[in-house]
């Protein structure tokens, strides 16, 4: 089990680094062992309008507004009206994009995968009443589990259909790179999608061509090999400051996105990025390194120090962000309405607090929920949010703690059940396997070990109470 280190927690805890503070409902408690945007929100101000920075795609001319919309965490009636359903809650989507439009978004990704299977159709209801010049739309061929080329096309066909629009701006290959070439193969090339898209460019229904990447890196220098036969438009890595170069640190089967956003720079390739906040964790730090940024500039919200990095290369076209709520939008627009690029110097500090995160051993889960559903209930992202977030704080119970060991077990079964429903908890995992082989994780996370190894952590937990010492003769 990833319990934290004596370092790292002499780290979180020293030298009065932790102050007391309202309880945190992941791990219950008083304590600001993490911090994020939340608390800067409170104070955020308006975004101006009109002041959006924008990105040349070199093959179109076409302006690109550097945040551009992910439409993968979308807003659900639990999310805005505290009742229990996973129903996307439209009239706030249609607020948001409103909002994202007026700013100077223009760039809206999604998939036929998101939220279930209804991203595609609530972003075409948010977009359609607008000109369809005000806006670009990207989506995938997400074709993880049926790739034959029936079933493809219909995937294709029904983008189309959901989105409303009768061509598409940007059209991904969906996470290459997964399963490595004998799967890049059978999902894109054996079945003839590949050489039909690139038609379909020709023919003007889609304007951009292009691939998402996370896995195999042979995948990824064999497309961009064959650049010359595909002529790919643009491609979608994820980059930030803690995957330039210690991507491999986290997880040995990624690729450092300084490689990877070299090999597209030396051909030309626009970049997409994903993933600028590694599904929120850069915005949700430990306290001492929060604090690390506040004194840096107490300005800057911790996210925002994330987006203007991912933002600041030139080959960058736009930066994806999945915005659920109104203060994530204004935030980020506060950040590129316009653009101040890092430094150097920025970037070196930035590199910095990367090397810290590195040594928390978090779980590299992103909450895309690519995993999901699972068909035995398991809420696999809760659980792997629940877990970082208390070694964020510092709060995995652990014997070298002795007597702190009561209190961090009480407050990690006490949120777990808080976080998590009973009956979609580790426990439950069958080691089944359907997360990782119908849908492939991002991340590479070997999701049902993961799984087990948090069951099992819990019901250590639950049996051990107390600390036990061994008795010592005077």
């Amino acid at each position: 089990m990833k319990n934290i280190s004596r370092r790292v927690f002499l780290k979180l805890f020293g030298g009065g680094a932790l102050a007391t503070s309202a309880a945190l409902a992941g791990c219950g408690g008083k304590s600001v062992g993490v911090r994020g945007a939340e608390e800067e929100y409170k104070s955020q101000v308006e975004p101006p309008v009109g002041k959006m920075t924008y990105r040349e795609n070199p093959s179109t001319k076409t302006k690109v507004s550097l945040l551009g919309y992910g439409m993968m965490r979308l807003p659900t009636v639990r999310d805005t009206k505290g009742k229990n359903s996973d129903e996307i809650d439209q009239d706030m989507v249609n607020k948001l994009v409103d909002y994202a439009i007026e700013h100077g978004v223009n760039y809206f990704d999604t998939s036929p995968v998101y939220c279930q299977g209804k991203s595609e159709a609530s972003t075409g209801i948010a977009l359609h009443k607008y000109p369809r010049e005000k806006y670009m739309v990207a989506t995938k061929l997400s074709n993880f589990g049926d790739s034959s080329r029936q079933a493809s096309m219909e995937m294709y066909h029904n983008s189309m259909k959901e989105l409303q629009v009768d061509y598409i701006d940007y059209y991904l290959l969906h996470a290459i790179g997964g399963g490595g070439l004998e799967n890049l193969h059978k999902r894109f090339i054996d079945n003839g999608m590949l050489d039909f898209l690139l038609a379909e460019r020709e023919a003007g229904r889609i304007r951009n061509l292009g691939f998402s990447y996370h896995g195999d890196v042979a995948v990824f220098d064999y497309l961009l090999e064959n650049h010359d036969k595909y002529k790919w438009d643009f491609v979608q890595i994820e980059l930030n400051y803690l995957d330039w170069d210690y991507a491999k640190e986290i997880n040995p089967d990624n690729t450092d996105a300084r490689y990877l956003y070299g090999e597209l720079e030396k051909r030309g390739i626009p970049a997409v990025v994903m993933e600028p906040l590694l599904g929120g964790r850069l915005s949700k730090l430990p306290q001492y390194l929060y604090n690390r940024l506040k004194q840096r500039d107490p300005e800057k919200s911790a996210a925002s120090w994330a987006f203007r990095y991912a933002g600041t290369p030139e080959g960058v076209l736009t930066v994806l962000s999945g915005m659920t709520f109104m203060e994530h939008l204004k935030d980020n627009l506060l950040t590129y309405c316009p653009l101040t690029p890092v430094t150097e110097e920025d970037k070196e500090f930035l590199y910095g607090v990367a090397k810290e995160i590195v040594g928390l051993n978090n779980i590299p889960c992103n909450d895309c929920k690519y995993c999901m559903p699972c068909p035995y209930g398991i809420d696999i992202p809760a659980i792997f949010t629940h877990y970082n977030k208390c070694v964020n704080e510092g709060r995995i119970p652990s014997e070298i703690m002795e007597e702190e060991y009561v209190k961090r077990r009480r407050e990690y079964l006490i949120g777990y059940d808080r976080s998590v429903p009973r009956m979609r908890q580790a426990d439950h995992c069958i080691g089944c396997g359907h997360c990782i082989n119908v849908k492939h994780c991002p991340q590479n996370i070997k999701i049902p070990q993961e799984l087990m190894k948090i069951g099992d952590f819990v019901e250590r937990l639950k049996r051990n109470p107390v600390v036990k010492h061994e008795e010592t003769e005077d």
